[in-house]
């Protein structure tokens, strides 16, 4: 029951176009399940080789109770989260079978569901020793890194070494990102998409650095290939969430980079970076959230203890290449300062130059055990709404899997609905509907990008959500005393994302679903709490929606399959009124069918459809409607 690409569309066994719109399973996928790897436990990691990620992102036995909800919700994909670490933490080639064994058996149950299911090897900045998730431990030993020295020399900000409960202060929401500027997630970027350009002198097990990094990332990854290749529900493969470019393309000494006035937190220039990780005290620029910008608000000396992260004996990478060296009165000095911007006097382009033959490696891989997998791609999310043209190059049959956040929701965890600000125009938008239309904006946006692709591919977009612990977590107490109303704010924000993604009649997967998720530790990671559904909000389970946050928000009446091509698709949450446009293709013999979900229309609804006929599957919140004409058809659904 596998689907194949038309254009924007998906299309089905029997001709019809079909909406993805799910869910990103989970977000404690990250994190080991044994021992518990969740970010806010103090841990060194050095336990890293001994670890279990199965059960993520549930025990088994409660798998049938999480697609039920799921399904319920009227979600019909997944974009499902693993790690090159939960496979292969052990050592190279050493591949964790009993978890590769659950993955088998959990997508295998999903089946049931008739879930869609793309499988998103994920990362952020890297891996849980640099502050995020992803990449396995003895990676940076095999650099000569010492992964344990990361937080005190200032190559990385890592929770598990940084995170006092009794000061929150001592690690900021959202913070984890700048991650990316500092020297670990520099270094290994750098060498993991242009080693062989950049550090030619870097070589691993008699491989150079870039070779033996990306050929490991995609032997682990064809481990789960072999597992889900009799799966037909399991669409393809992402080939790497968010990729960041290191150092490639920016100057060493940070003039010009225009990243480095949109990060929170300490915002590094490459010779910042390598400095402090080799153990030289530096003086970096501090910015936070004012009002509607981001401002430097202080500069504080970091590594004052002049710690190196290198390991003893191991050489300075970028010193060897001849980038940066000691004056004669011992200071440091930067010698090819255009180092990483031009490459045999080329200028380089990270998305033309190594993103594309990386993602085409990657492809060339899978399709060797799955020959007819689709591929996900994404860029970095900035330069893509700020309409960049990134000079892609990819193969026949992907789908453009970018990710979009309303910004200024997420970084101040406080609702912008009335005044946000817009980061791909850097200017203030007041005014709800001034908001939504911007959203509008920014996500069609998105899906021109995938319109220049081979003639038009899908948009998926891959990720986008809101915090639920919005305003200090006030949403956490109003539940305890009026339910009712503790998702007002959330569930306003979240109706303006999906009639964002519906006037582009987008597919999309929500970040996140998170089984374990908590009121104290939301997502198990980093102080995030995006997932729709939590442990503290079950207070009966025997409601299949009990545990839900905000499910007004995103369980919408929406098309599912369509005998034809959607053209419109609107939805009025306060009047409860929905249309439908399509342009109906008359020898698909299979009915067109919509999700009408009831907490929309619990008292029922009428339907009005311009040809056709109706068939109401009230108990799988359904309509089926089959067509005798060809040419444009109108639903429209009011609640009673």
């Amino acid at each position: 029951m596998s689907l194949r690409i038309k254009k924007e569309w998906f299309i089905d066994e029997k001709g019809r176009s079909v909406l993805l719109r799910g869910v990103n399973l989970g977000g404690s996928s990250k994190v080991p399940f044994t021992p518990n790897g969740a970010t806010h436990i103090k841990t060194n990691l050095t336990d890293h080789r001994n670890v279990s990620f199965v059960s993520r992102p549930f025990p088994i036995e409660e798998a049938n109770e999480h697609f039920k909800r799921l399904k319920h919700w009227g979600f019909n994909c997944l974009r499902f989260l693993i790690t090159w670490e939960a496979i292969e933490h052990k050592g190279p080639k050493e591949y964790d079978k009993k978890y590769l064994d659950y993955i088998e058996e959990v997508l295998n149950i999903a089946t049931e569901f008739d879930f869609y299911t793309f499988i998103d090897p994920h990362q952020d900045v890297w891996s849980r020793m640099s502050g995020g998730d992803g990449a396995p431990g003895w990676i940076f030993e095999k650099i000569g890194l010492d992964f344990t020295k990361f937080d005190a020399s200032e190559a990385a900000f890592v929770m598990q070494y940084r995170y006092d409960s009794n000061n929150p202060n001592t690690y900021p929401p959202m913070h984890w990102s700048s991650n990316a500027m500092r020297f670990a997630n520099g270094t290994m970027w750098t060498l993991f998409f242009g080693g062989k350009d950049f550090a030619p002198s870097c070589i691993i097990d008699g491989i150079n650095a870039q070779d033996y990094l990306q050929q490991h990332y995609i032997n682990a990854i064809k481990q789960v290939a072999l597992r889900v290749k009799g799966n037909p529900y399991v669409l393809g493969f992402d080939t790497l969430n968010e990729p960041e470019q290191g150092w490639i393309e920016k100057r060493v000494d940070g003039v010009g980079a225009e990243n480095l006035s949109e990060e929170l937190g300490y915002n590094f220039t490459p010779f910042d970076a390598m400095l402090t990780g080799s153990g030289y005290p530096r003086t970096i620029g501090f910015k936070e959230i004012k009002r509607f910008g981001i401002k430097e608000t202080r500069r504080d000396e970091l590594n004052k203890g002049k710690v190196s992260c290198w390991l003893e004996g191991a050489e300075d990478i970028w010193r060897k290449e001849g980038i940066w060296e000691l004056d004669g009165n011992g200071e440091p000095q930067i010698l090819n300062n255009d180092y990483f911007v031009v490459k045999d006097h080329k200028k380089v382009d990270f998305y033309r130059d190594y993103l594309s033959p990386f993602i085409e490696k990657y492809t060339k891989n899978i399709r060797e055990i799955i020959s007819d997998s689709i591929i996900f791609f994404e860029s970095h999310p900035i330069r893509m709404l700020k309409g960049e043209k990134l000079t892609f190059k990819v193969p026949e049959n992907v789908v453009h899997a970018g990710h979009w956040y309303d910004g200024a929701t997420l970084g101040t965890k406080r609702p912008m609905i009335k005044a946000n600000y817009d980061l791909s125009e850097e200017k203030i938008v007041m005014g709800k509907g001034n908001v939504q239309e911007m959203f509008i904006r920014q996500l069609s946006n998105i899906k021109n990008i995938a319109k220049s692709i081979h003639r038009g591919i899908p948009t998926l977009i891959g990720e986008f959500g809101l915090p639920f612990d919005l305003n200090n977590k006030e949403a956490y107490q109003k539940f305890k005393t009026d339910p009712d109303i503790a998702w007002k704010k959330h569930i306003k924000l979240l109706t303006m994302y999906y009639n964002a993604l519906d006037a582009s009649l987008l597919h999309s997967t929500q970040w996140n679903y998170t089984a374990d998720n908590t009121n104290d530790w939301g997502d198990q990671w980093n102080l995030e709490d995006l997932s729709i559904f939590s442990r503290s909000q079950q207070l009966n389970t025997e409601d299949i929606n009990s545990g839900g946050r905000a499910i007004k928000g995103f369980c919408r009446p929406r098309v599912v399959r369509c005998g034809g091509t959607p053209i419109k698709m609107e939805f009025d949450i306060k009047e409860g009124n929905f249309y439908f446009e399509f342009d109906g293709d008359s020898s698909i013999r299979a009915p067109t069918i919509l999700y009408i979900p009831k907490i929309q229309y619990p008292r029922g609804y009428e339907i009005k459809v311009s040809e056709g006929e109706i068939e109401k599957r009230a108990e799988e919140q359904l309509i089926s409607i089959q067509i005798k004409e060809d040419g444009v058809h109108i639903l429209k659904i009011m609640r009673i």
